[in-house]
């Protein structure tokens, strides 16, 4: 049972990228998924988070109008579209499953998710 993140790289200002959280070992439309990310020095924010249930999303402030999350069944894969990009969404993404929910939605609460990816770095600089 794992979740594996890909995508990162380097983009410029007001350029796009796309992650993908691959799962395996579990149905990603039945749990809860999440992406976070840290900057060096700072805590573990989470992004955005769609439920299992009714797919329902959450996102953080920061990111509203820009990011989308979405997930594709068939692949078993959730992604986080991210336009506009800008210097202060540089870190290392990660992607996490919430694999025993005791909520019907999804949460930003970093506790609840039970299982982790290694992270995928977006870095976003002229």
């Amino acid at each position: 049972v794992q979740v594996v993140e890909s995508g990162g790289g380097l983009v410029q200002p007001g350029g796009s990228l796309r992650l993908s959280c691959a799962a395996s070992g579990f149905r990603a439309n039945d749990y809860h998924i999440a992406w976070f990310r840290r900057v060096p020095g700072k805590q573990r924010e989470a992004v955005s988070c769609i439920s299992g249930n009714d797919g329902s999303t959450y996102y953080h402030d920061s990111v509203k109008d820009r990011f989308t999350i979405s997930r594709n069944n068939a692949r078993n894969t959730v992604y986080l579209q991210m336009n506009s990009l800008q210097p202060d969404d540089t870190a290392v993404y990660y992607c996490a499953a919430d694999l025993r929910p005791m909520y019907r939605d999804c949460s930003a609460a970093e506790h609840l998710y039970t299982n982790w990816g290694q992270g995928t770095q977006v870095t976003v600089s002229l």
